[in-house]
């Protein structure tokens, strides 16, 4: 009889209870008949460490996906007690993280190989020699130690989706993560990385300005097969840039309408991708279930625009959001203040679109984040000297939430801060006991009042916000 070796992977504590996507693409890669493959996710377990112990007993590796802040922190607490229990086991960290700092990854004793980029080819190698009981060596993609050394193996490729076995979503408890989102919200990933350049962002550093998708007939049949044995009603896809392509969108629709597939569904658009967009793509779309798109517009000023790299323009943003408006399409136009040269003039600029998007529609949402020096990007070589040095310094790295950089004056963060929680109360339809903070929230927005923030004080204090990486 065939031996199934154990592998466990271990998504580490984080606030959201989006679905494990990418150790759902490693694990779904292996071979079924000759390994089983156990996900441990800490949002949805009572006592993950305890779950992680357990479920590693008799397994031949241990991966672990990290992204930078709070996760980070929780991931390297989990390796290390894995390591101490099970000396010989093999442990394998991947993810946005160790796709920028690799061989740094390596520094920490409990980690054995990092893989960076696209993981689903090099963690099936690894685990292939692991299982043969060969020393993982020489695998392109992966970082090891040599005698004496790390050694980097050549970057991969990045390959079509279609190459993979499509994710196997009987790994997880599907139904646990309905009940903790709310909703029966299915998340999916039909492309990876992208083309742009956002000198702000790291996938250009780890996915070379490259995309690669799934194919349109696949993911009908994929998400047909899901949806009738989950029944789904919303289905968010977790892309960079879902509307990479027009035509392929469109032919994704048409399969939703053809196989009868009836729920909501939600995606990233950037703001040029929505003006090119036909209006008879924008209807197909709203037919087949678009209810909202995420829209990255980072700053109001046209100087930070070409600064940012950002490639589009304030028109097109305006445009996309009166296309929104047109077809009743909600949006969340993203933010991003306190850039590192950004004057007090453009601040203003950035300020002004997001009370001009807020007014046009109930159904726009403005949330603003503070520009952090994430790293593999073009922006954060201007500040290295403020980003952190080692992994304990990243996994206290709050790149969400958190304060503003320390170029931007307490002045400024003051005023950002205050801007942020009338602008979030401002609009909002709420509930009747809320009216009046919104109606206070609008004076103030309206009239650019934010001294003595009475109101800020009291919510905050009441229901303090946590952190969001």
């Amino acid at each position: 009889m065939l031996t199934r070796h154990k592998v466990v992977l271990y998504n580490p504590a984080a606030v959201f209870h989006t679905m494990p996507l990418g150790l759902l693409a490693i694990g779904s890669n292996l071979d079924r008949n000759r390994f089983e493959v156990r996900i441990v996710d800490a949002r949805i377990e009572p006592d993950p460490l305890a779950a992680t112990l357990a479920a590693c007993e008799g397994a031949i590796c241990f991966g672990v996906t990290l992204l930078t802040g709070r996760p980070l922190g929780d991931g390297l607490n989990v390796l290390r007690a894995v390591k101490k229990t099970y000396p010989d086991i093999v442990t394998i960290v991947g993810g946005w993280h160790p796709s920028l700092f690799p061989a740094e990854m390596l520094d920490e004793a409990s980690i054995d190989i990092a893989v960076f980029g696209q993981g689903e080819r090099g963690f099936a190698e690894i685990v292939e020699c692991i299982s043969g009981g060969n020393s993982p060596e020489d695998i392109p993609g992966t970082v090891w130690r040599g005698e004496g050394s790390v050694i980097k193996g050549t970057p991969r490729r990045l390959e079509s989706l279609d190459a993979f076995a499509p994710p196997d979503f009987d790994l997880i408890p599907v139904e646990r993560y309905f009940e903790l989102k709310g909703r029966r919200q299915l998340d999916y990933i039909t492309s990876i990385g992208c083309n742009f350049r956002c000198a702000f962002c790291a996938d250009p550093f780890v996915y070379g300005r490259d995309w690669k998708s799934v194919s349109t007939e696949r993911l009908g049949s994929e998400i047909d097969m899901l949806w009738r044995r989950h029944r789904f009603t919303d289905l968010n896809f977790q892309d960079e840039t879902y509307f990479t392509h027009r035509h392929r969108v469109a032919d994704i629709c048409e399969e939703f309408l053809r196989r009868g597939l009836v729920f909501t569904w939600a995606g990233t658009l950037r703001a040029d991708q929505g003006v090119r967009l036909p209006d008879k793509i924008w209807k197909l779309c709203v037919r087949s279930g678009l209810r909202r798109v995420l829209v990255g517009v980072e700053t109001g000023s046209h100087r930070m625009m070409k600064r940012i790299l950002k490639d589009t323009t304030i028109d097109a943003v305006l445009e996309t959001a009166a296309k929104c408006r047109q077809f009743n399409v909600a949006a969340i136009f993203s933010f991003i203040v306190g850039f590192p040269d950004e004057t007090p003039d453009e601040l203003e600029s950035t300020l002004g679109l997001i009370k001009t998007l807020r007014a046009m529609s109930p159904s726009f949402e403005t949330p603003v984040f503070y520009y952090k020096p994430y790293p593999g990007s073009a922006l954060a070589a201007s500040v290295g000297e403020a980003a952190p040095k080692t992994l304990e310094d990243w996994a206290m790295f709050d790149y969400v939430g958190g304060a503003a950089g320390s170029w931007v004056s307490s002045a400024v963060y003051r005023r950002l801060e205050r801007f942020k929680f009338y602008n979030r109360y401002a609009f909002s339809p709420g509930r009747r006991l809320s009216q009046p903070l919104r109606r206070i929230s609008r004076w103030r927005i309206d009239n650019d009042i934010y001294a003595m923030p009475v109101e800020k004080f009291v919510v905050e204090r009441l229901h303090p916000s946590p952190a969001l990486s």
